[in-house]
């Protein structure tokens, strides 16, 4: 029966406006697994970003203290180090400042005795030391409006450009690898066109900020406040080293402390060396720490503490120098460690499977433990590194995640530790759909179906790069009669006779395509069903 014969009830209509508009809502959901990963690696990377601080802190303060001993000889490489300084600082503040206003904009409010802040709620701390809740980590409007129309975005790749331009400036010309690092790490050029991805040039506004959600963005800004502090910190070491060697010897004596790491599992031990860092081997240094006489071998003292409880702890001395010259010099230290509880976070950034034949990326946050410290292993797989993140093959189906087992180790002071152990289930690639002129059946006009080349398998909304081919089909269309006519295809494509039964059919005809086979990229076969025409 034609469709004017039949038409569509008002309650009919209205049904299926909910269904559209239902499905545009879940097409622009954000998996809470997802919005759940990216809170606790913008926590990892904030962690980072305080211990990289941290460090560079410390060499300003060797400058400090050997522009102290020698201001003519040390006053050129302070001051570029002082410019550096300012620099980085602009730079992570107008970063900063941008999360703070994408925050707001999408109705962070300031926690409060009528609305305190909860283990699961996500948060933001302003400069200013004001914890702003975040309701709205999944908000993907209003990052794009603030980062790609109103061009913050831009102006954050010029800022970029520029603190990049002026620590290429201070760096000498043959010294390349440093200069190729600070490029790499600072780099704002456009990506390159995927062909892959159907060609489409992006900027590199649009790639990482355009329709991303809320904390998504927020932890790729950490990212770049990284990428800042390391650069500072590459080239500060680099202008530190070009004072005078012999000079820094004798004028730059201060005191070195170095852990055997700065991130302790409680219960371990945390320890560091302490020494001076020009030794001379005629006498040796008085050393104090926390106002106690520490031994001293080879000009080093060592300090040792059990760590019991979690949390950042801070211990300081001091060492005491006699120059040639017979006069007594103090050189003060401070130092800081934090211990953490042994956890881990294991995330696909994918789906919350994995899938056999596919190469499945994985993330994982040691809990403030840097990630080339990390190491996964499993089984019924293997798991390979590729930049920051890793590769997980399984090798056989495990529908209940009986025996798929991911587990996170981690190189603490040189020693292999387990932080945990998690159960995945691998699942294989759904059944691809049949598809022609991107329909699954329904009505289609005749001369829509004349141009269309052939039958196509579809894999709906599954995200990983993974194609199906057709490789036979057989198209049936009823004659006068009720006589079945039918035509083989072995291939995705339409036979010219086929081709010719298309041009006889009339309107309210119908065919019938089955019989589909498909075979995936990793050479598995799949039968798909079969799908019905109506011809317009």
């Amino acid at each position: 029966m034609g469709a004017k014969n039949c038409p569509e009830t008002p309650r009919q209509k209205m049904i299926n406006m909910m269904y559209i508009v239902l499905t545009a809502m879940l097409a622009l959901n954000v998996a809470a697994e997802v919005l759940e990963a990216f809170k606790v690696v913008d926590i990892s990377l904030l962690e980072t970003f305080r211990t990289v601080d941290m460090k560079n802190a410390q060499i300003y303060a060797q400058f400090e203290q050997a522009y102290a001993e020698n201001e003519t000889r040390v006053g050129e490489w302070k001051g570029k180090a002082d410019l550096v300084r300012e620099k980085t600082d602009n730079l992570i503040a107008f970063i900063t400042a941008t999360k703070e206003e994408m925050v707001k904009r999408t109705g962070g409010t300031p926690v409060s005795e009528e609305d305190p802040l909860t283990t699961d709620d996500f948060y933001f701390v302003t400069p200013t030391e004001d914890t702003l809740k975040i309701p709205k980590a999944d908000d993907l409007n209003i990052p794009s409006e603030f980062m790609i129309t109103q061009k913050r975005a831009t102006e954050l790749k010029e800022r970029i450009a520029g603190f990049r331009d002026t620590l290429t400036s201070l760096v000498d010309e043959s010294d390349v690898d440093l200069r190729a690092t600070i490029n790499s790490a600072l780099d704002t050029s456009n990506p390159r066109v995927d062909l892959k991805e159907g060609g489409e040039s992006k900027s590199w506004e649009t790639e990482r900020f355009l329709d991303k959600p809320l904390v998504a963005v927020l932890a790729l800004l950490s990212k770049i406040q990284i990428d800042v502090k390391n650069s500072e910190a590459n080239v500060i070491n680099y202008l530190f080293s070009q004072i005078d060697a012999g000079s820094f010897l004798f004028n730059k004596l201060g005191a070195r402390v170095i852990p055997n790491s700065s991130v302790v599992l409680q219960g371990d031990e945390y320890v560091a060396e302490v020494f001076l860092a020009a030794e001379d081997t005629t006498q040796q240094p008085e050393i104090f720490i926390n106002n106690r006489p520490a031994s001293v071998h080879d000009g080093k003292a060592t300090y040792r503490v059990k760590t019991s409880e979690p949390g950042i702890f801070s211990w300081s001395g001091l060492i005491k120098y006699k120059t040639p010259a017979g006069v007594i010099k103090n050189y003060p230290f401070k130092q800081e460690y934090q211990v953490t509880q042994p956890s881990v976070t294991m995330s696909a950034t994918r789906m919350n499977v994995f899938y056999r034949g596919l190469n499945n990326p994985f993330d994982v946050g040691g809990g403030g433990i840097p990630k080339e410290n990390l190491q996964i292993t499993m089984t019924n797989g293997t798991v390979s590194k590729q930049g920051d993140s890793f590769i997980i093959q399984p090798d056989e189906l495990d529908e209940m995640g009986n025996r798929t087992k991911v587990s996170v180790y981690a190189n603490i002071g040189g020693e292999k530790r387990l932080l945990g152990t998690t159960n995945w289930r691998v699942k294989k690639v759904p059944d691809p759909v049949a598809q022609v002129a991107g329909q699954s059946g329904g009505n289609i006009r005749k001369e829509r179906l004349m141009i269309e080349d052939g039958v196509l398998a579809v894999l709906e909304d599954f995200d990983f790069n993974f194609k199906y081919t057709v490789t036979q089909f057989r198209l049936e269309i009823s004659g006068p009669g009720g006589y079945v006519n039918v035509w083989e295809s072995n291939s995705n494509r339409f036979t010219s006779d086929q081709k010719e039964q298309f041009r006889r059919l009339n309107p309210n005809s119908l065919i019938y395509i089955a019989n589909i086979k498909a075979v995936g990229d990793d050479g598995t076969t799949r039968d798909l069903d079969p799908i019905t025409f109506k011809i317009q």
